[in-house]
C-alpha cells in the first residue's frame, strides 16, 4: 500500500450528487485519508468537502490542488463512507445528503469550538516565600493571589480573580515576572453533569436470558456475525442481555451501539447504561446543546468512549473497533427519518452491521411484520423469551365496552366505572398509575352548533386542537396558533362547542375525580425544556407522582415497579386511520402500554376502553399473542402486494398551487407508466389524505416492487432528467411509513 496518494476524490455539500477530483500536494500527502475533512479551491471562492475516494487515476487531464485538511484525523471512517454512498442509492438521496447525515451539523459545520479555560499554577513553589516578603508591601493583591495558590494548588483565572479581587492586568504582570504560569485547558460540556449513578452489577440470569446472551456470544466470537432479533414479553430482561452482551464486547476491547427510539427513553436508558459501565457511555440525542454533542462526538472520534447510547443519528457513532449494534424497541415508526435521507435506523443499523460485520440486535416485546418476517425467511435468527424475570406475571387485560357504558349512564364518559375503581384502589393501596391516550391537547375540535362552523386551519386541511390552559387554537400540523373564540368567528353565536379529547382533558378530569392525587402529565406541550423528561421521569420512579398521563412517549421501555394500573382511555383510536399499518400500530402501542404495568412484586390491570370490544386486532392484543396477530396480518399482507411482500416507493408533488401540483403530478406519472417495467405497480395520481399542509398541496403516486434497489435508481435518474416548474418539489420516500 503507497504511503501517500496524488488524486482525493471529494464531494462537497451542494446537492449536485457529484464528486469532484483534486490533486494532492506533496505536503499533505501523508496525512490525507478517505474521510477527511478538506479545504478546496471551489469556484470563484473555497469550500469545505469530504474525501470519499483516492484513486490512483481520473478522468481529468488537470487538477487543481487541495489548499488544507481541516483536523488531525479523519471525521468519517471508509466503512461509514460505504454505507453512506448504500443509503444514497437505496433512499434514493444525493451522496452529499447521505455522507451530510453521517456527522452532527455541530461538528460538520465546525461552528463550534473546543471550550477551554485558563488554569494558573505556581511557577517556582520553593521560590514565592521569598517574593512574598516583597510583594506583601509593594503589591499586596498579588501577594494575596500568590498566596490564594498556594493554599489550593493550580486554581481557574476566574478563580482567582474572584476571590483575590485582582485585576487581569496584575495576572499578566505575575505571569511575566515568572511567578505563575497561566496554560489553556479544555473542558467538556457534560451532559451527565448533574446525574448521581449508583453502579450496579451484572444480575442472574433466568434460564431463557442465558440462551440468549449464549446466542449474542456465539454471534460476536462467530467468523460471520448475524442479525438476532431478541422477542422478549414486557418486563422480560431483555435490558441485562444488551448489558451482558457489551460487557463481553468490552473484555475484547470492542464497542457498541445503543439505539432507543424516544428522547424520554435516553435519560434512563442512559443511567442504567452508565450504573454498569460509568465514563465509558456517552449519549446522542437532539436535547443536547450543539456545544455537548460536539464535545460527546470528539470523545467517541478519540477513542474514550466505547458505549454510545441514542437516538437516530447515534447509528452513525465514529466507532473504530465496533463490535455490536443494538437496537431497542426495533418496531417504533420513530426510527424512519422525516428528512431527507428518509433513512429507516433500523434497517440501516442492519446494514451497517452487514458492512463492518458486526453483530446486531432487534430487540422487541412486539416485532414489526418486517422484521418477524424475516426470521421466518431465515434472514435474521429469532431468539424469544416468553417469561418476566423474577417469575413476574404479565398484567390482566381487561376490555371495558363503550358502547354500553354509555348506554347504561345516558352520557359519553371519559372514565368507566370500572377504571374509576382500579384507579381509587391502586391509590389507596400506594401504588403509581399511568393513564395513556395518544393525543395531545384539551379537545380536537371546535364546531358552531347553529351555523356548522368548524375551527380548521387556513394552512392545513386540519382541525385546530383546542389548548384550553392557553386559551388557543393549535394545528398540530404546521404549528398555527389563534386565541380560543369565545363565540363562533362566523354567526357569533355563543353556543360553540368543543369536542374530542386530549391529553390535557384527561389531566383536568383526572384532578376533579381523583382530587387529592399527585398528578403529572408528559406529552409535547409539558415537555418542553431539555431536562423535563429527566425530571418528571425521576419524581415518578421516586413515588412523588401518584398518577402519569400521557402519549406515546410514556408507551414503551419504561421501569416502574410500583406501577399496577394501567389505564388505556380510547383503544379505538388508531384502528380506523387509512394506513395499512394501523393494525400493527394498535396491537404494538396497546401491548406496550400494557407492558407497564406490573413490572415489580405486585400484579399488573390494564383496563382497555373501546367502542369495538370484538376487533381481531384488539382480541390478539389482549391475549398479547403476537404469533396470531402476525399470522393474520401477513397473509393479507401478501395477498395485496404489500411491505414485506414487496417494497412501498412515495412519490409526493408539492405546491402552494393546486392545480400545477396535479398537473406535474399527471405528467411525470404518464412518463413513468411509459417507461416502468410491467412488474412494478403504480397507483394513479392521488391527493394526499391531508391535502393541504403549510400552505402548500401535495398530490401523490405509490409504487410497488420487489426490487427496490432497481427502481430507487431509476427514479434517481428520472428527476434528474426532468425539470420541475417553478415552486413544485417532489420528494421521494423508500419504504414510508406514513402517506401523510
Amino acid at each position: 500500500m503507497p504511503t501517500h496518494y496524488n488524486i482525493a476524490r471529494i464531494i462537497i455539500n451542494l446537492s449536485l450528487d457529484k464528486t469532484f477530483d483534486y490533486n494532492i500536494p506533496l505536503h499533505l500527502a501523508s496525512n490525507i485519508d478517505i474521510g477527511s475533512m478538506v479545504k478546496i479551491p471551489f469556484g470563484n471562492g473555497n469550500r469545505n468537502g469530504f474525501v470519499i475516494d483516492l484513486p490512483e487515476k481520473s478522468d481529468y487531464p488537470t487538477l487543481k490542488d487541495l489548499e488544507g485538511i481541516i483536523g488531525d484525523k479523519p471525521m468519517i471512517s471508509t466503512p461509514l463512507i460505504e454505507l453512506g454512498k448504500w443509503m444514497a442509492d437505496y433512499y434514493c438521496c444525493t451522496r452529499e445528503q447521505a455522507i451530510t447525515a453521517l456527522l452532527p451539523a455541530a461538528v460538520r459545520g465546525r461552528l463550534i469550538k473546543e471550550k477551554k479555560r485558563k488554569i494558573i499554577h505556581l511557577k517556582n513553589e520553593d521560590d514565592i516565600p521569598i517574593i512574598l516578603q516583597t510583594l506583601s508591601k509593594k503589591a499586596p493583591k498579588q501577594a494575596d493571589a500568590l498566596k490564594f495558590l498556594m493554599q489550593n494548588g493550580q486554581c481557574s483565572l476566574t478563580d482567582v480573580v474572584k476571590k483575590c479581587k485582582i485585576s487581569y492586568t496584575a495576572i499578566a504582570s505575575m505571569e511575566a515576572k515568572s511567578y505563575i504560569s497561566i496554560e489553556d485547558v479544555i473542558e467538556e460540556r457534560d451532559p451527565f453533569a448533574n446525574d448521581h449513578i449508583i453502579p450496579t452489577s451484572p444480575l442472574k440470569l433466568n434460564t431463557e436470558q442465558s440462551n440468549a446472551l449464549s446466542e449474542v456470544i456465539r454471534s460476536i466470537n462467530s467468523d460471520e456475525k448475524d442479525v438476532i432479533l431478541l422477542f422478549g414479553v414486557t418486563g422480560s430482561g431483555k435490558t441485562e442481555i444488551y448489558l451482558q452482551s457489551i460487557a463481553e464486547c468490552l473484555k475484547q476491547n470492542l464497542e457498541s451501539i445503543v439505539l432507543v427510539p424516544e428522547i424520554a427513553l435516553t435519560p434512563q436508558t442512559t443511567e442504567r447504561f452508565r450504573s454498569r459501565f460509568g465514563d465509558q457511555v456517552s449519549v446522542l440525542h437532539s436535547h443536547l446543546s450543539p456545544g455537548e454533542r460536539f464535545d460527546e462526538w470528539n470523545k467517541i472520534n478519540n477513542g474514550r468512549v466505547k458505549i454510545v447510547v441514542g437516538a437516530r443519528s447515534a447509528l452513525f457513532a465514529p466507532f473504530q473497533k465496533l463490535g455490536l449494534i443494538i437496537v431497542d424497541e426495533e418496531h417504533e415508526t420513530s426510527y424512519k427519518q422525516d428528512n431527507v435521507p428518509r433513512y429507516q435506523a433500523r434497517d440501516v443499523a442492519v446494514m451497517r452491521g452487514k458492512i463492518e460485520n458486526v453483530t446486531v440486535i432487534l430487540g422487541t416485546a412486539t416485532p414489526s411484520v418486517e422484521s418477524y418476517h424475516n426470521t421466518q425467511q431465515g434472514k435474521y435468527n429469532l431468539v424469544t423469551l416468553t417469561q418476566r424475570i423474577e417469575e413476574q406475571q404479565l398484567p390482566k387485560m381487561h376490555i371495558v365496552d363503550l358502547a354500553v357504558e354509555n348506554a347504561e349512564n345516558e352520557r359519553h364518559q371519559i372514565f368507566s366505572r370500572r377504571l374509576i375503581t382500579e384507579v381509587n384502589d391502586a391509590l389507596e393501596n400506594g401504588e403509581q398509575i399511568m393513564l395513556f391516550l395518544n393525543r395531545r391537547g384539551y379537545a380536537t375540535q371546535l364546531q358552531c352548533m347553529k351555523c356548522g362552523y368548524v375551527g380548521e386551519c387556513s394552512e392545513c386541511t386540519m382541525n385546530y386542537t383546542y389548548h384550553k390552559s392557553r386559551s388557543q387554537m393549535i394545528c398540530h400540523l404546521c404549528g398555527a396558533v389563534i386565541k380560543a373564540p369565545k363565540k363562533c368567528p362566523e354567526c357569533n353565536d355563543p353556543g360553540i362547542r368543543f369536542s374530542g379529547l386530549g391529553t390535557e382533558k384527561i389531566e383536568a378530569s383526572v384532578r376533579g375525580i381523583f382530587p387529592y392525587a399527585r398528578t403529572l402529565r408528559m406529552d409535547s406541550d409539558t415537555m418542553t425544556k431539555k431536562e423535563s423528561y429527566r425530571h418528571a421521569l425521576t419524581s415518578f420512579r421516586a413515588g412523588e407522582i401518584d398518577i402519569l398521563i400521557g402519549t406515546q412517549m410514556i408507551a414503551k421501555g419504561l421501569h416502574f415497579p410500583n406501577v399496577t394500573v394501567v389505564g388505556i382511555i380510547f383503544a379505538d383510536q388508531c384502528l380506523n386511520l387509512t394506513d395499512f399499518r394501523a393494525g400493527e400500530r394498535t396491537f404494538q402501542l396497546l401491548v406496550q402500554v400494557a407492558g407497564r404495568s406490573g413490572r415489580g412484586d405486585l400484579p399488573g390491570r390494564v383496563i382497555v376502553q373501546t367502542y369495538t370490544p370484538y376487533h381481531p386486532i384488539l382480541m390478539s392484543a389482549i391475549d398479547q399473542d403476537y404469533v396470531v396477530f402476525f399470522e393474520k396480518e401477513i397473509k393479507s399482507r401478501i395477498q395485496l402486494q404489500l411491505p414485506p411482500k414487496a417494497h412501498l416507493l412515495l412519490l409526493s408533488f408539492k405546491g402552494d398551487n393546486e392545480e400545477k401540483v396535479r398537473s406535474h403530478a399527471d405528467y411525470c406519472f404518464e412518463l413513468l407508466t411509459s417507461k416502468i417495467p410491467k412488474d412494478i405497480n403504480c397507483s394513479p395520481v392521488l391527493p394526499s389524505p391531508i391535502l393541504k399542509k403549510r400552505g402548500l398541496y401535495t398530490y401523490q403516486i405509490l409504487m410497488c416492487t420487489e426490487k427496490i434497489m432497481t427502481l430507487s435508481k431509476y427514479i434517481k435518474l428520472f428527476f434528474t432528467s426532468i425539470k420541475c416548474p417553478q415552486k413544485i418539489t417532489v420528494t421521494i420516500d423508500v419504504d414510508p411509513y406514513s402517506l401523510l
